[in-house]
């Protein structure tokens, strides 16, 4: 099973920017899906920003198309999320996560993972 490593979490005023690292141990095919989940307090977890390392359109959530951009660095294994032009309903736990998955599953937001990071904490205040 792969292992994940976030960082980059954060407090920030709204209108503001943070990156998100995930850092995946072992090797990543191209059968594999990695992306970023988040769950606000008394909310249900909802799937953010999804890609696939077989190649692809990137999936976003609708709340967060435009703003926020995932992307990838085969070289380190790691997977990216930048965050713009944030606002405070993007307040929530953010886990990394990864999958073997088909690319249309993958990028339908509705994959599910079977490793975890855990979690980075983003507060954007208003």
């Amino acid at each position: 099973q792969v292992q994940l490593v976030e960082s980059g979490g954060g407090s920030v005023q709204a209108g503001g920017s943070l990156r998100l690292s995930c850092a995946a141990s072992g090797s990543i095919y191209s059968n594999n899906c990695m992306g970023w989940f988040r769950r606000a307090p008394g909310q249900a977890r909802e799937a953010v920003a999804a890609i696939y390392f077989g190649g692809g359109s990137n999936y976003y959530a609708a709340s967060v198309k435009g703003r926020f951009t995932i992307s990838q660095d085969n070289a380190k294994n790691t997977v990216y999320l930048q965050m713009n032009s944030l606002k405070p309903e993007d307040t929530a736990m953010y886990y990394c996560a990864h999958a073997v998955s088909t690319r249309s599953y993958c990028l339908s937001g509705l994959w599910g993972p079977n490793s975890w990071g855990q979690g980075t904490q983003v507060t954007v205040s208003s």
